[in-house]
């Protein structure tokens, strides 16, 4: 049996894991955590390992999405949706981006009846977290960034030549140099640097390494309960307003447990877990919960609806001299990795006393890697390969901040590419074994266009409400989408060719069914409408999935649910709209600010409150 706790949070990922960890800062309120993961593996403190976590039913949801109108060279034409499924959530698989937005972004938020989201409100929260451990590769407004704070954010040391040459290769494109979190955001021409990433010392700082490990979870006023997986909220609807009481969970062995809380419940489940928990417990659309034989306790139709999300286009190139090697990657992860069927090494260790020369050689650079990553941070291991980016404003419709944003990554496709963005291969690539070879040196852009006007829903499964929902995207619904994603495809070329630096980048790598629909080859113009076949084709998701609880429609501008009393939604479900970047960072503010919000009426004695209280 369950004690009754004063607070239960849902969900301990971006914000989950913050809010838990402040409210329980009051050794007088009892806390408690469910996380439908588990613990996050050894590996998730490597940043290059990044990309194991995806398609792992121990660390990802592995939903899959609808597209809406691209997509068409995927499987099935499904886009991929990775969500974090342990303690840090998505914060513990992405690409370790730490990027705001622009202050305009907020102001917006404000502007259009968020009260108390602007940009001058939010910093705090976004100071309140921070511990930044800068270089002198990268420019930094001090004024904006936070020294103290429990998550560590840093910039890759040394850094990679490719990152440093699009950073050159930006600011010959006229995109001057500067700090993307701080003033430097509001220049007119944009800005590029290195990237700020969530980590300290080579290693990730998801917010369960930053907020939980070791501190917060050996609270006595803090159960953390993984492995457990929220079935429904329990609702007393004979009161009015109706209020949410307590959570029904399954746990690990399949047992279902029912949890109280006295004064609040927290829902923060992330942008398609919250609505679908929401749904769930019969609080929705009336009409698509009744036509899922779902009862409808509360007609909110906002739940769900709003989707928005980032989509970008990975433009590849040959980068001899330039790009890292899967083959140069995996050396770089560990020994481990090159064991097994399809590595060089043998699968037991014992059995290394009959390797050559060579293979000792090769296990013995793998090992020292390993280790150099372990004791000092240092190596390849300690990059996501996202390692540096732009943002600058293509002048196409929405001004009110950069509406692009083109990252690096400084590696191409490997083996496990295709199938973890569900591209059809032979679609892509003439040979694909010669593309995807260990020893191809490639680099990609992101072209990302970041202030999207698609929006898509989420909506329950009509065959089981209870299993995984109807995710659909909507992308490109709006033509506007295409055309400035065709805009910064463009500029991304630009950038490509004003590279400044030896080695430069090769040849560009346009997809097999795109270069053959409009006759191209190596070296010809490259049209407009090839990079619209290329978008509607292969692009895919940046994974910022957010605005299906948003406030105005489902959630106050205090996160309180409509209409229901002693439950919020804090995640990046919330945002009004979305953000001009990665949102990851957005979603830790949203975290901080609950806290206090929810701090500030209940009279919990956080270790600090950096937010004006709110007008009587």
């Amino acid at each position: 049996m369950l004690p009754k706790f004063d607070f239960i949070v849902i969900g301990g990922g971006s914000a989950g894991a913050v809010i838990a960890a402040r409210l329980s800062e009051d050794p007088s309120c009892q806390v408690a955590l469910i996380e439908a993961g588990g613990m996050p593996p050894a590996r998730e403190l490597m940043p290059l390992a990044t990309g194991s976590l995806q398609l792992d039913p121990e660390t990802d949801w592995m939903f899959t999405a609808d597209s809406g109108l691209c997509g068409l060279g995927l499987i099935d034409q499904r886009m991929p949706m990775p969500r974090g499924k342990m303690l840090g959530g998505s914060s513990g698989i992405n690409y370790l981006a730490y990027v705001r937005g622009h202050p305009r972004d907020f102001d917006a938020w404000s502007e259009n009846g968020a009260t108390g989201w602007s940009y001058d409100e939010v910093l705090p929260y976004f100071k309140k977290s921070e511990n930044l451990v800068a270089n002198n590769d990268v420019v930094v407004d001090d004024d904006a960034h936070g020294i103290g704070g429990p998550l560590s954010v840093s910039v890759r040391a040394p850094s990679l030549p490719a990152a440093q040459g699009f950073v050159a290769a930006c600011e010959a494109a006229g995109i001057p140099r500067g700090d993307y979190n701080g003033k430097h955001r509001l220049q007119p021409n944009g800005v590029v640097s290195l990237m700020q990433s969530t980590s300290l010392n080579g290693k990730r700082q998801s917010t369960y390494r930053s907020f939980l490990e070791d501190s917060a979870e050996n609270r006595d006023n803090l159960t953390v309960l993984t492995g457990c997986h929220v079935s429904q909220l329990i609702l007393d609807t004979h009161r009015q307003p109706i209020m949410v009481t307590g959570v029904q969970f399954t746990d690990k062995d399949g047992t279902e447990h029912v949890a109280s809380a006295r004064k609040e419940i927290i829902l923060s489940a992330g942008a398609v877990g919250s609505p679908t928990i929401l749904l769930q417990s019969g609080i929705g659309p009336r009409c698509e919960l009744e036509a899922a034989d779902m009862p409808c306790h509360l007609d909110l139709p906002g739940v769900g609806k709003n989707l928005k999300d980032h989509l970008h286009c990975l433009m590849m190139f040959d980068a001899p001299g330039l790009g890292e090697s899967a083959a140069n990657i995996a050396i770089s992860l560990g020994p481990d990795v090159l064991r097994g069927p399809a590595g060089p090494l043998p699968a037991k260790p014992a059995d290394d006393v009959h390797l050559t020369a060579e293979l000792a050689a090769l296990r013995d650079d793998s090992t020292q890697r390993l280790q150099q990553w372990h004791v000092s941070g240092q190596g390849l291991a300690a990059s996501s390969l996202y390692d540096a980016v732009c943002f600058y404003t293509t002048g196409l419709g929405e001004t009110r901040s950069h509406d692009a944003q083109i990252g690096l990554l400084c590696a191409g496709f490997n083996a496990r590419t295709p199938a973890a963005l569900r591209i059809d291969s032979s679609a892509y690539f003439d040979n694909v074994a010669e593309n995807i070879a260990a020893n191809v040196q490639r680099i990609m852009f992101s072209a990302n266009p970041v202030l999207q006007r698609s929006v898509g829903e989420i909506v329950l499964s009509q065959s089981n409400p209870k299993t995984a929902p109807d995710i659909r995207m909507n992308y490109f619904a709006d033509p506007d989408d295409l055309k400035t994603m065709v805009a910064v495809m463009r500029r991304t070329l630009e950038i490509a060719e004003s590279w400044p630096t030896d080695p430069k980048p090769g040849a560009l790598i346009v997809p097999k069914v795109v270069a053959e629909k409009h006759g191209y080859a190596p070296g010809k113009h490259v049209s407009d409408a090839l990079l619209a076949d290329w978008a509607l084709y292969f692009a895919t998701t940046v994974y910022h999935l957010c605005c299906t609880c948003r406030v105005g429609d489902v959630v106050n501008a205090d996160l309180s649910v409509k209409n229901i009393a002693n439950l919020r939604v804090a995640d990046a479900s919330v945002f009004p709209d979305i953000i001009s970047g990665n949102i990851n960072a957005a979603c830790i503010m949203v975290g901080e600010k609950a806290a206090e919000m929810i701090g500030r009426k209940h009279g919990v004695a956080l270790q600090a409150y950096v937010g004006s209280a709110p007008a009587p």
